[in-house]
């Protein structure tokens, strides 16, 4: 058992094919070298982390200057002994070479340039060196707003800010929020290495602290449970357990320098944003995130709609008692959530913006008429065979970014939530898209008159 702080470094064969490295995503073949950081979870286990044996020595940071502090070392064999010293021997090196190199780099251009503010110089060198910190301190204003929620944070309250170096000459940096600063997606090892934090106070020092833990309790746990899972499935069927890596193992390169608000030159309508293929209603007032996921399709499923007509009225309630169920289920503390396909979004490049304009119309009026807070994903792209777009069901890409970027870190119950659609492969079906959706996802699956008809 590892000691509360202490990070060791695990070698071993992978025990089977189903875990992925942290560092490139890609899946570690069974019986081959990997390489892990250990780190002792508060609520009793150890957790570990899995990378590629190269992948490994290219992280930012490398905790081990002797194989001697490397667990699992003596039990390898003698070629990957030696290949795992001479690599801890080379890294060793490297740092070595790389500090001196930064430091050479850094005493060049501060003989170069006239000194300025010395505190403003050190933050320009950081980030010539790391490019990306995160930065903590009291807002001087009440001007600054939190770029998760929209909202103004407050003067004097405690923010927590992104920060990057413009090659125009300045440093840039995105404010939030500090409850809204964790479900974003950034590497954040300790509170420690924030900028700014020794000049805290000791009260929201220990916040801090409190909340990377937690934020990394969080991702350790996420990580056990999905290969608990995966194991136990895969022993029982032998065939479950891909379709459920690709679903809890994938990650989604979401980048906030990504979201646009604009499909093509198609304008989307207050509210809504664009990233990649997708086109997503991310936080309604009201709307509150949840472990307990209840999704609907939409055309088909909530609304009747056609091809033929095109509008923001052109549909109607598939069923009367929709309005009630939705309210209900919102009350009982489910998140809703609307996951659809429009590739008419992609297809018609003359008409886009009218396409664009019919689609989130409706979605817009549907909200408007049920009168309970919905988060949105439209799938965009088209299907092209192998180069099918990731975020078109059947494929899992909107699902995933929602469990990922839009649920605040919370972990889903799938025990509890659910998935219902109209496209289940029946005869009359133009498509079995959302039964395969559910089904690699692992949500149970509901036809829409099986739900709303009762």
């Amino acid at each position: 058992m590892s000691s509360p702080s202490a990070t060791t470094i695990v070698a071993e064969y992978a025990k089977s094919g189903k875990s992925s490295c942290k560092k490139c995503s890609e899946k570690i073949d069974s019986k081959s070298l990997r390489l892990g950081l250990k780190s002792w979870d508060p609520r009793g286990y150890d957790t570990t982390k899995w990378h590629h044996f190269n992948c490994f020595f290219s992280l930012d940071s490398f905790p081990a200057s002797s194989t001697e502090t490397i667990e699992g070392f003596s039990e390898l064999t003698g070629s990957d002994q030696d290949k795992l010293k001479q690599m801890v021997s080379e890294e060793d090196r490297l740092s070595t070479k790389r500090e001196g190199d930064v430091a050479v780099e850094l005493e060049k251009k501060d003989s170069k340039k006239p000194k300025t503010n010395e505190d403003e110089e050190t933050k320009q060198e950081k980030n010539i060196a790391t490019n990306e910190k995160i930065v903590a301190e009291y807002a001087k204003s009440g001007r600054s707003s939190c770029k998760k929620c929209s909202e103004k944070i407050e003067s004097k309250s405690l923010r927590l800010g992104l920060s990057m170096w413009d090659p125009r000459g300045f440093e840039n940096t995105k404010w939030y929020h500090l409850d809204c600063f964790f479900p974003v997606d950034v590497n954040l090892l300790s509170a420690e290495l924030i900028d700014g934090f020794s000049e805290l106070k000791n009260s929201d020092q220990e916040n801090l602290k409190k909340l990377v833990a937690e934020r990394d309790q969080s991702s350790n746990k996420e990580d056990k449970d999905a290969e608990t899972e995966l194991i136990g499935k895969d022993e029982k069927s032998g065939k479950t357990s891909d379709k459920l890596e690709e679903v809890i193992e994938s990650k989604i390169d979401f980048s906030e320098n990504d979201v646009k608000d604009n499909y093509k030159g198609a304008t989307v309508h207050p509210k809504w944003k664009v990233f990649s293929t997708l086109i997503y209603l991310e936080r309604e007032d009201g709307l509150k995130d949840s472990s307990k996921i209840a999704a609907f399709d939409f055309d088909g499923c909530l609304a009747k709609t056609s091809v033929q007509r095109v509008g923001a009225s052109a549909w109607s309630l598939m069923y009367a008692s929709i309005p009630k169920k939705l309210q209900s289920l919102y009350n009982d503390g489910f998140k809703l959530v609307i996951f659809t396909n429009e590739a008419n979004i992609e297809r018609w490049k003359n008409k886009r913006q009218v396409a664009v304009d019919s689609k989130i119309g409706r979605l817009d009026s549907f909200i408007k008429l049920v009168n309970v807070p919905i988060q949105v994903f439209i799938a965009c792209g088209v299907s092209k065979g192998q180069e099918h777009d990731p975020f078109r069901k059947p494929k899992t890409g909107m699902w995933r970014i929602m469990e990922q970027q839009f649920n605040s870190g919370i972990l889903i119950d799938m025990d509890q939530s659910f998935y219902v659609g109209d496209a289940a492969g029946r005869k009359d079906d133009h498509s079995d898209a959302d039964k395969k959706f559910a089904e690699a996802i692992g949500l149970k699956f509901y036809l829409p008159e099986e739900y709303f008809d009762q």
